[in-house]
């Protein structure tokens, strides 16, 4: 066999579970139907994924970061913006003169893109201290930022995880990716939120909450659909949001940045080769940059919808947009997140 192509099926099949030989012929039998079924289903998911080739391959964008309006007086929040898109974002919105709060992790690497996003704009964004790993950390950033401002125009949902080992989980025990892309943003509610998704969530059309934290569900889905399954997270959520607080003049929006290099794709064990096929993450920025500053009224028609690269209107899976799942998904972060 190919060596590539065995490398793709040694990463994408759970190879890993295969049948011990001290089973009886009975036990044999059965774990090997359900490995066979479990191998199944998740081909099946990465096919659905690879059907979707127009999002791999997207036109040639219309629309450029030229067209994004003055934003004095406008503050944002960027997760996840000390690198990839996050920090493009960044830069394009202080271009602008947006005032904007870059909520990272790490602090000393923060700082370094704070003062290199400063060389090239000559402004400068603020750092916010933010663990999406950690609900404590959530809130300690959301209180730090309310002492800090009185509003929040647009909350650029952009920060995540990719691909994590399964031994990493949150700091309350979630499953990291699920924890860190989904449950840890459920607690702001700016004017405008932009919440970044992926094409990946065309691999799910339910939620599986027993794989929410660690144990035998979520191990049996493995790090690559449980990132699926986040993404798909991120639009079922993003919707019910608009449902709920839409009247009240807040808008979400959700979207796939594209395919693109960056250094969400550390976890990844074929990342040297996916590279090769990879968009700069400079375009990723620019459907998220579209639903985070169009003007009004464009920038409220773009609320409820699912936004393809680059800077495009696109459809998700139907079962995203399933009002009782969404509501679901709600009642459960609400319960997750109640004692923070």
């Amino acid at each position: 066999m190919n060596f590539t192509v065995w490398k793709f099926l040694k990463v994408f099949l759970p190879l890993t579970s295969r049948v011990p030989y001290n089973q009886s012929s009975k036990t044999k039998a059965l774990v090997t139907t359900q490995w066979t079924l479990d191998t199944m289903s998740n081909l099946l998911a990465f096919i659905k994924l690879f059907s979707h080739f127009r999002s791999h391959i997207p036109p040639k964008a219309t629309w450029s970061t030229a067209q994004i309006p003055d934003l004095s007086g406008k503050v944002m929040i960027v997760t996840g913006g000390n690198t990839g898109i996050g920090k493009d974002t960044i830069e394009a919105l202080l271009e602008h003169n947006a005032k904007v709060y870059m909520a990272s992790r790490n602090s000393e690497k923060a700082m370094a893109a704070i003062e290199d996003l400063k060389t090239k704009t000559g402004k400068e964004a603020l750092f916010l201290k933010l663990d999406l790993a950690d609900l404590k950390s959530v809130k300690a950033a959301a209180e730090e930022f309310m002492s800090k401002e009185k509003e929040l125009h647009v909350l650029f949902n952009n920060g995540g995880v990719m691909f994590c080992p399964m031994e990493m989980v949150t700091a309350q025990g979630y499953d990291l990716q699920f924890g860190t892309n989904v449950l840890a943003k459920t607690t702001a509610t700016p004017v405008r939120v932009v919440n970044t998704s992926s094409v990946t969530h065309v691999m799910f059309r339910k939620l599986d909450f027993n794989s929410f934290k660690d144990g035998p569900t979520r191990k049996k889905l493995g790090k690559y659909l449980l990132y699926g399954q986040s993404k798909f997270g991120n639009i079922v959520f993003s919707n019910e949001l608009v449902r709920r607080y839409g009247e009240k003049g807040i808008a979400s929006t959700s979207l796939h940045p594209g395919d693109l290099k960056t250094e969400l794709n550390r976890h990844s064990p074929i990342e040297s080769f996916i590279n090769f096929f990879l968009y700069p993450s400079k375009m990723g920025a620019l459907t998220q940059l579209w639903a985070g500053t169009a003007p009004e009224p464009e920038g409220k028609e773009l609320s409820g919808k699912y936004l393809v690269p680059w800077a495009r209107l696109g459809a998700p899976v139907r079962a995203a947009e399933d009002e009782k799942l969404g509501k679901e998904l709600w009642e459960w972060c609400e319960e997750q997140v109640k004692d923070f």
